[in-house]
């Protein structure tokens, strides 16, 4: 018997609405958090009623927020909560699952998993170390610095610059950067410099094939990650990010 798929045209409006609501979603970003109404609609090329009309829907399912002081949009709680599911859904994030146990136990250090997000990297996951006497822990779905982090420093170093458009501008402007850049290269982690709140962080790189995919850190107290105790880390941290990027199919020398 065969079985086929009746097409309803009475359904193009509903999937209309859905494409536009969908296209002023995206219209905000990392550099555009905040828009005007009159900026959506000059984005969107649509009417400034149509445009109104979708954000107060949007308002509504908590995906957009309006802000009376500015009068402007940004990007709702729901939007954080699907953006949560869909980090947690990640393939890399259940490849990496026993790589980040056995750094913490290794160190004795919280560990971390970031990714790309397309302009900065975001933890995806996070293992507190729970044996210390200090525990530190980094809220999933945090943005980190893409200078000052560690974990955007490997991001730096090793994204191809055609595919990350910020990292290749940050780079022409900031000789500091591309210093620290080839320092990267060279040892294959990165330190975050200065250390902000007396926290110290080692990342490494993670590939999958030839693409940087992940960045793997270890988190701790520069009392603690320093000298010695650092070092020691530094090399745990390398030989477990190796083992990961050789588990995703790629050749690490």
């Amino acid at each position: 018997m065969a079985v086929g798929v009746e097409e309803h045209h009475g359904d193009a409006p509903a999937i209309q609405t859905v494409q536009r609501a969908a296209t002023i979603l995206k219209a905000f970003s990392a550099e555009r958090p905040r828009l005007t109404l009159a900026e959506l609609t000059a984005d969107l090329a649509i009417s400034r009623a149509t445009a109104h009309r979708y954000a107060r829907a949007l308002r509504a399912a908590n995906l957009l927020r309006f802000d009376t002081a500015t009068a402007t949009y940004t990007l709702g709680p729901q939007v954080l909560a699907m953006e949560a599911a869909a980090r947690a859904a990640l393939p890399i994030v259940t490849a990496a699952e026993p790589y980040l146990d056995r750094l913490t136990r290794l160190t004795n250090q919280t560990s971390v998993l970031s990714v790309w997000n397309g302009e900065s990297p975001i933890v995806v996951r996070c293992m507190d170390n729970v044996s210390g006497d200090v525990r530190l822990s980094v809220r999933t779905g945090s943005p980190l610095d893409l200078v000052r982090s560690a974990q955007g420093r490997v991001f730096c170093a090793f994204l191809p610059p055609a595919e990350a458009p910020v990292v290749a501008r940050q780079l022409r402007l900031s000789a500091g950067l591309r210093a620290v850049v080839e320092q990267v290269r060279r040892d294959g982690f990165a330190v975050n410099s200065p250390e902000d709140f007396g926290v110290r962080v080692l990342a490494a790189p993670v590939f999958e094939r030839t693409q940087v995919v992940a960045a793997l850190g270890v988190l701790g107290t520069d009392a603690v990650l320093s000298g010695a105790a650092e070092a020691a880390a530094a090399d745990t941290l390398l030989r477990i990010a190796r083992e990961l990027s050789e588990g995703l199919g790629a050749a690490v020398s």
